[in-house]
């Protein structure tokens, strides 16, 4: 797990799921320049050995933080897959991989309150879809995951863009909702999917 923020309560749930399995947490934050994600990858993949999914998951929802934002949801999962792709790049002699990136509904429906998240969702569809076209060149499949409306932290209060709707979280909650633990099942049954 690669992530900010360490969370023990959610790494002793996965370990009690499969005690057979090694969870381990490496501080990151996808805005780090690719040089430094390329550093943490060699230690990963040296430990490891091998690693087969890649899910970049990463994700705010304020667009009052323009750069923040698009530098989340956008430029630091292009970073992340450009720097897994030394190790699982087939022209390079890599055992290829999966990668599964998270972007919403907003790619292909915006909601224009927040033209900002709506649009660096939309770069992370078009970002995957060609990264799935290059999957005979790479040996690296790509698929990205698109929920609607599911509640996380994300939705509880945002800002939209210019403030030209101040009430958009309590407007988005009107609509039909997911828990995290349905969008986590679909994200499940879309990976056993293929």
């Amino acid at each position: 797990i690669l992530d900010r923020i360490e969370n023990p309560a959610a790494i002793a749930e996965l370990k009690t799921i499969n005690p057979k399995v090694t969870v381990t947490f490496y501080p990151y934050d996808v805005t780090t320049p690719l040089v430094e994600t390329t550093k943490l990858l060699k230690s990963i993949f040296a430990k490891l050995k091998t690693v087969d999914v890649l899910i970049n998951g990463a994700g705010i929802l304020d667009d009052h933080q323009i750069e923040r934002t698009i530098a989340v949801n956008f430029t630091g999962l292009v970073n992340t897959t450009t720097a897994i792709m030394d190790f699982w790049d087939k022209r390079k002699g890599g055992p290829g991989g999966v990668i599964a990136n998270i972007g919403s509904v907003t790619g292909f429906n915006a909601i224009y309150q927040v033209p900002v998240y709506s649009a660096s969702k939309a770069a992370v569809v078009s970002f995957t879809n060609s990264l799935a076209k290059l999957a005979p060149i790479t040996g690296v499949t790509a698929f990205s995951i698109n929920p609607g409306i599911t509640k996380t932290t994300l939705v509880h209060k945002f800002n939209s863009w210019l403030d030209v709707e101040p009430r958009v979280a309590e407007l988005l909650d009107e609509h039909p909702t997911q828990t995290t633990l349905q969008c986590a099942q679909n994200f499940v049954k879309a990976i056993e999917a293929n």
